[in-house]
């Protein structure tokens, strides 16, 4: 029989006191035997996205039992951006991730289990996931939580990308209150996450093509069979991972992530997908650099579907094409087929018949030539900010008069006043990873700009957080952050922002002189910061290193 590592040994005290829990469990003794399989869960009442949970559980838990494992379900936070981000301009929503890598490790190091399938839904969970697996090291499967139905409201599909949207319309006076009630009454139809590009759906892309997943899993509608197939599916190869010693070291190679970032471009996925990749890379001591391959391989890289807010398909629409298994049949030329995955190598799964819609552009039939996400460098920003492109820009650059703001709420407020006007560069600073700190929202100004019919008109630049659902002409993940003394720390009402996406440039059109002396006089004091947000500040890494938690140098 395997000597697993769950099997202490016999007449040891962690031996004894762990055989009288489990004992009282109800577990047999043939069962103290077999690998033992954590299923980390994020089941919770808060939010529609993770309320499916608890019966995809039930799914994986029978597959590991069938297979020979005994499942052990363990809870975890469970942040959903549009319920979590209420609190403090969304300041938890990033440090989240890290909590439920944390949190595993202590739930699955502690119990010394043998491997884990992980359920991913809303934002921040697949990345968490992804990042513990990297850490621990032992056999692991992520299982989709898959995306929601949406609704129709005067004989139009209406989603919550809309509803999201509603505050900029309702600021200009094209909706009322009483249309966006009507619209959250319609939105959401079925458990899940976000049916557009955002970043949930993006990062269920990028686990199947880092090959974490069960073939097949992004997208799957929440809740279908097939998804549940899936999960239970998911439950059987676990236990094979185990048996066999495969673990994430050997799927999350610099081929891997290459991949990934491949497919990642050719969907025009959420800008917050590279921070999460490079947490992942981090965490797993991985020696990639997710933004200098995007540089590298951006503008080869073809968009092969148009998802909102990239252009007007769905997300079930990239389903029925196939999803991510025909988007790795597509770009088959431009990656590395011999990595492997949780199944097998990446060659071996292609090679099995697969049935493929018949929208899914092709490489030399694209949506658009790339990028589809550009990493934008200059006096602004000079070790980077990201932009994304979509299927389409009507303009190519933008320069204009900053308009400087240190809180979302302010940029909202100033929305509403009228007092921004087209041609104007949107700074919204002092939000990023530390100094938030939590990467706090700047979101929903985009959204509601966007309402407002001004997302072409106006140009907006952060250091904090932007939606996958977010478009117009933003600019995010500024880096350096301004409270890591970043250049945009010192931008003052009225100095010219010029931003040209041909030639990758962010620029403050002020003299390098005054740039020098800005940033020496910037006041490096922070605000005293108690509980969890204080904790991570002290810790967070810079988001070109992925944010994670390490001390501070």
């Amino acid at each position: 029989m395997k000597a697993y590592r769950s099997n202490f040994e016999r007449g040891t005290t962690r031996w004894a006191i762990r055989r009288a829990q489990w004992r009282a469990l109800g577990i047999s003794n043939e069962d103290m035997e077999k690998p033992k399989i954590a299923v980390v869960n994020t089941s919770s009442e808060l939010s529609i996205c993770f309320s499916h949970l608890d019966k995809v559980a039930e799914r994986v838990k029978q597959g590991i039992r069938d297979a020979g494992g005994v499942p052990f379900e363990i809870r975890t936070a469970a942040p959903s951006d549009f319920i979590t981000g209420a609190g403090l301009g969304g300041r938890y929503l990033m440090p989240s991730r890290d909590l439920m890598v944390n949190d595993i490790e202590v739930a699955v190091e502690g119990a010394v289990l043998d491997g884990m399938v992980c359920l991913s839904s809303c934002d921040k969970t697949a990345p968490a996931h992804l990042m513990a697996a990297a850490r621990l090291d032992i056999p692991s499967i992520l299982v989709i939580g898959g995306y929601q139905a949406c609704g129709v409201l005067h004989g139009e599909k209406v989603d919550i990308e809309d509803v999201f949207e509603s505050v900029g319309e309702l600021g200009s006076g094209h909706v009322t209150a009483e249309t966006i009630e009507e619209m959250c009454e319609e939105a959401i139809k079925s458990p899940g996450v976000c049916a557009g590009m955002g970043t949930a759906n993006t990062m269920h892309i990028i686990s199947e093509a880092l090959g974490m997943t069960m073939p097949g899993s992004a997208p799957v509608a929440a809740g279908s069979e097939r998804m549940l197939a899936l999960a239970e599916a998911a439950g059987h190869r676990i236990v094979k991972l185990v048996d066999d010693d495969i673990r994430p070291s050997s799927i999350l190679t610099p081929a891997a992530f290459r991949n990934a970032v491949t497919v990642g471009l050719s969907v025009s996925g959420s800008i917050n997908m590279l921070r999460h990749m490079q947490g992942v890379a981090a965490e797993g001591g991985v020696d990639v650099d997710v933004y200098k391959i995007v540089d590298e391989i951006g503008p080869d890289i073809p968009l092969l579907c148009a998802i909102k807010p990239n252009g007007p398909s769905r997300i079930e629409d990239l389903d029925a094409a196939g999803g991510v298994q025909t988007l790795l049949r597509r770009l088959a030329p431009l990656l590395n087929l011999e990595v492997m995955t949780c199944s097998g190598a990446l060659s071996d799964i292609l090679d099995t018949p697969h049935a493929a819609g018949s929208d899914m552009a092709t490489l030399d039939k694209p949506v658009k030539p790339g990028p589809s996400v550009i990493i934008l460098k200059g006096s602004l920003a000079p070790d980077g900010a990201i932009m994304k492109l979509g299927s389409g820009r009507k303009r190519v650059s933008f320069r204009g008069a900053a308009c400087v703001f240190e809180s979302q709420e302010d940029a909202l407020a100033s929305l509403k006043a009228g007092q921004i006007r087209p041609g104007d560069v949107v700074v919204l600073r002092g939000l990023g990873a530390r100094g938030g700190p939590g990467v706090a929202s700047a979101s929903w100004f985009v959204a509601a700009v966007k309402g407002a019919g001004l997302s072409e008109d106006i140009a907006v630049i952060t250091d904090g957080q932007l939606s996958g659902l977010n478009g117009g002409f933003a600019v995010g993940q500024v880096m350096p952050e301004a409270a890591e003394g970043g250049p945009l720390a010192i931008v003052r009402d009225g100095d010219m922002i010029a931003i040209d996406l041909a030639g990758s440039a962010i620029k403050l059109e002020v003299d390098s002189d005054a740039i020098a002396s800005r940033l020496a006089a910037l006041d490096e004091e922070e605000r005293p910061l108690k509980g969890w947000l204080g904790i991570y500040r002290s810790l967070v890494q810079p988001l070109s290193r992925g944010g994670t938690l390490r001390p501070r140098d």
